[in-house]
């Protein structure tokens, strides 16, 4: 089933922005995910279960790398936004 998740990153970190564009590029990096970056959050639209496979390891991921950070994320399983 194809789903979407709308993703806000907010590092809790004063120099955000580059670690904003990292979490991008690393969503960027994953096969089977379409990305669509915004101004205030990150589109990614793929199979259900690779996304939220892709979702678990690059929250994992950024906690390692780049330590606290808040993630708000909204899932529309079913819905492909354009």
């Amino acid at each position: 089933m194809i789903s979407t998740a709308e993703i806000s990153f907010y590092p809790l970190q004063e120099e955000y922005k580059p670690l904003i564009k990292e979490f991008i590029a690393k969503l960027q990096s994953y096969s089977g995910l379409r990305v669509t970056p915004g101004s205030t959050s990150t589109y990614a639209v793929g199979d259900y279960d690779r996304l939220m496979e892709c979702m678990t390891e690059i929250m994992a991921w950024s906690h390692e790398e780049q330590g606290k950070g808040v993630f708000v994320v909204k899932f529309l399983p079913g819905y492909e936004a354009k």
